[in-house]
C-alpha cells in the first residue's frame, strides 16, 4: 500500500520496461524499477517460462527465487525463435523505454538485434545487458552461474573457517550485478533525459561482485597476502566475534577501538589486567594472539549470564548482535517496529514480502502482484493493436 500522500505517483511512473530475463541477476534490476512505478513488461518462454519458476516449490507451491524475484511485473509469453514472436518483440520495443536482458551470450544478436540496430531502430531505448563475464574479452561466452563466479572473484577463498573455504550463502553475484543493472539504467535514463538519445548499459556478474571484495582486493594487491579466513571472526580486527555467555546465549561482539577495548575488559570482563598485557595492547597484537584471546574472554564470560552480558555491552557502547537465523530474522522486533512487511499477492494467494531497502519521504513503493506465466500476454498483445483472431492465431501456432 502507498502512503497517503494526496498523490499516488511514484518515481519511475510512465517508464516501459522490456525484460528478456530469466533465473536472478536482471530479474532482481527490474524488480525494483518495478516496485518504483516501471511498468516492467517479462518477457517468457511459452513452454514453462522463466526457469526460476522451478527452482523450488516453497511458497505455495510457487518457487522462492520467483516470488522473490517477480513482483509488479507484467508476464507475456513469447516464442521468440519464431517469425511472429520476434514481430510481437519490434512492435513492443517500440512502445519502450528500456530493455533488460540476460540471456545467453549472443542470444539476442541471433535474434537480429545487436546494439547498432538497436540503436538505429529506437534511438531514445536504454539497453541494458547483463551477463557473468562481460560481451568481450576471452570469457565473453563462458557460462555463467552465481558460485562459479563466486569461484572466479576469489570471493569463496575469503568465506569460511581456516580448515576450508565456502561459499556465501546468497547468490551474492547476481545481487551485486542486479543492484548494479539498476543503477545503470536509471544512469542512462538521466543521461538520456539529457541528450534525448538513448544508451548501452554492460554489467557483468564478475565486475560487480569485483567491487564487492571490497578491503579485501586492496589488502592483497598492497599487502602481498591476501585476507586470512576465519569463520565467523573478523581477519583483521580483534576481538570480533562470537562468544557464549554462561547459560549458553550466543552474543557476537565487535570492539573497533582501543577506548572500546579498555571498557570491555574493565567493565564487562571485570578483567582490567588483559588490557594491560602486552600480547593485548592494541588491534595488531590482539589479533596476532587472537587464540590466547578468544580463551580469555571465553574464561570470563562463562561467568557472565546472556542478560547480565547484554545490558553490559549495551552501557558500554559496544556493539552486539544475537547469533539470529533466518526464522529469528523474520520475526526481528525491529523489522516489525518499523513496518517494514507488507503482504504481495500471488496467483497462489498472499504472501509477506519485505519494503525495498530504500525508502523515500512521502512515497511507498507499489509491490504489486507476482504473475502467472502469461496472464497479461492477451491484455499487451491487445495494446500493441493485435485484433482478437490475430492472438488466436499467435496461440494456435504456439507463438505465445
Amino acid at each position: 500500500m502507498r502512503e497517503e500522500t494526496g498523490s499516488d505517483a511514484l518515481p519511475l511512473d510512465g517508464l516501459t520496461v522490456v525484460a528478456l530475463e530469466q533465473a536472478v541477476a536482471a530479474p532482481l534490476a527490474t524488480r525494483h524499477l518495478a516496485d518504483w512505478g516501471a511498468r516492467v513488461i517479462k518477457v517468457e518462454r511459452p513452454d514453462g517460462g522463466d526457469f526460476a519458476r522451478r527452482y523450488d516449490a516453497t511458497v505455495h507451491g510457487m518457487s522462492s527465487y520467483f516470488v522473490w524475484l517477480n513482483r509488479g511485473k507484467e508476464s507475456l509469453t513469447l516464442d521468440l525463435k519464431s517469425e511472429a514472436g520476434r514481430e510481437v518483440l519490434a512492435r513492443l520495443l517500440g512502445r519502450a523505454d528500456v530493455l533488460v536482458e540476460n540471456l545467453a551470450p549472443g542470444a539476442v544478436e541471433r535474434l537480429g538485434w545487436p546494439d547498432e540496430a538497436l540503436r538505429r531502430t529506437y534511438p531514445r531505448l536504454v539497453t541494458a545487458h547483463v551477463s557473468g563475464y562481460g560481451r568481450t574479452g576471452p570469457y565473453r561466452d563462458r557460462k555463467a552461474y552465481d558460485l562459479l563466479v563466486q569461484c572466479e572473484t576469489g570471493m569463496v577463498s575469503l568465506t569460511g573457517s581456516a580448515a576450508e573455504a565456502a561459499k556465501v550463502g546468497t547468490p551474492v553475484a547476481d545481487i551485486a550485478a542486479g543492484m548494479y543493472a539498476a543503477m545503470g539504467t536509471l544512469l542512462a535514463l538521466r543521461q538520456r533525459d539529457a541528450t534525448g538519445q538513448g544508451g548501452i548499459v554492460d554489467v557483468a556478474m564478475l565486475d560487480g561482485l569485483g567491487e564487492w571484495l571490497g578491503h579485501a582486493l586492496y589488502f592483497t594487491l598492497y599487502g602481498g597476502t591476501q585476507p586470512r579466513r576465519a569463520g565467523l571472526r573478523h581477519a583483521t580486527i580483534a576481538p570480533y566475534g562470537p562468544y557464549r555467555a554462561a547459560d549458553g546465549t550466543g552474543v557476537f561482539l565487535a570492539v573497533q577501538n582501543e577506548r572500546e577495548w579498555l571498557r570491555l575488559c574493565r567493565e564487562v570482563l571485570e578483567r582490567p589486567d588483559l588490557a594491560e598485557d602486552p600480547d593485548f595492547v592494541d588491534n595488531r597484537a590482539r589479533v596476532a594472539h587472537g587464540e590466547r584471546l578468544d580463551r580469555a574472554i571465553g574464561e570470563a564470560l562463562a561467568r557472565i549470564d546472556g542478560a547480565a552480558l547484554r545490558e553490559r555491552l549495551d552501557r558500554c557502547g559496544i556493539a552486539r548482535a544475537d547469533m539470529n537465523g533466518v526464522a529469528d530474522f523474520a520475526r526481528h522486533p525491529q523489522l516489525r517496529a518499523r513496518e517494514r512487511w507488507r503482504p504481495v499477492d500471488t496467483p497462489a494467494g498472499p504472501v509477506d514480502a519485505l519494503l525495498p531497502p530504500v525508502t523515500l519521504s512521502g512515497v511507498e513503493a507499489a509491490m504489486a502482484a507476482v504473475p502467472a506465466l502469461g496472464e497479461h500476454t492477451d491484455t499487451v498483445l491487445r495494446e500493441l493493436g493485435l485484433a482478437a483472431d490475430a492472438i488466436a492465431a499467435l496461440r494456435a501456432h504456439g507463438d505465445v
